[in-house]
């Protein structure tokens, strides 16, 4: 989609690749959820575009699932989300296995990793900290991930600042398996309440959030959106133009 390459995957298939690299059966993976804020990003940062290349970018959201069916006609099998798919990654742990919680405010990661562990068996926590670091400190901040040996890491530093840093000290960090999470701490300690299931199930999530951080979000939701789809709809005429030229 523009810049970026969305995957087409099922969260089973999502499941089984990051599996296969937390047991050594597959190369290390990095993996970023993206939704329309991320691809608005891609589109006019060409730094950021670059840093996902090193990426297996799943799709995150309504914008994306109209994206995709505005520029080629079809969407994704499903929607693929960090707060709904790391749960269902930890659930299908065989063994148990280590897991590192980097970002988000002081707290909120220990508290995560803390209610992780207590629902799911093979969840093993190997630390946490908050986001609170600056640039400069970024190599530093990954020799101390690594020190914990880590199967997978989930990275909380908000969009583009997760994908960036990952993109940089992805080797550093010392797992097989990086994720940019978002909100997802937030959520899993309790700090930000989700939507209903039934939100949820009609996609509407964004909507439910807005109404909680509405000045935080307006843009996001709103204006980033309606720009990327407005950029959507000008590579698919460019596409056009350049099939009607040959």
């Amino acid at each position: 989609m523009g810049p970026v390459t969305i995957a087409r995957l099922t969260g089973a298939e999502l499941v089984a690749r990051a599996l296969a690299a937390v047991d050594g059966a597959a190369a290390p993976l990095a993996v970023a959820f993206c939704n329309a804020h991320t691809a608005e990003i891609a589109l006019k940062d060409a730094t950021f575009a670059r840093a996902l290349e090193r990426f297996l970018v799943v799709n995150d959201g309504i914008g994306v699932e109209l994206g995709a069916r505005l520029l080629e006609g079809r969407g994704f099998p499903e929607n693929l989300n960090g707060t709904d798919f790391l749960p269902r990654l930890f659930g299908a742990l065989a063994r148990p296995t280590r897991v590192y919680l980097l970002g988000a405010k002081p707290g909120v990661a220990a508290q995560a990793a803390a209610n992780f562990a207590g629902r799911f068996p093979h969840y093993a926590a190997a630390g946490a900290r908050d986001g609170y670091f600056p640039k400069e400190a970024g190599g530093a901040v990954a020799a101390e991930v690594a020190a914990a040996r880590p199967d997978i890491v989930l990275v909380a530093l908000g969009n583009p600042g997760q994908e960036l840093f990952i993109a940089e000290h992805f080797d550093a960090l010392g797992a097989r398996v990086v994720f940019g999470v978002g909100a997802l701490f937030d959520f899993t300690a309790g700090r930000v309440r989700r939507a209903p299931h039934w939100v949820r199930a009609l996609r509407a999530e964004w909507l439910y959030r807005l109404a909680q951080e509405p000045r935080r979000l307006a843009r996001r939701y709103l204006i980033d959106t309606a720009v990327f789809l407005v950029a959507v709809l000008r590579l698919k005429r460019a596409g056009q133009s350049r099939s009607g030229a040959q």
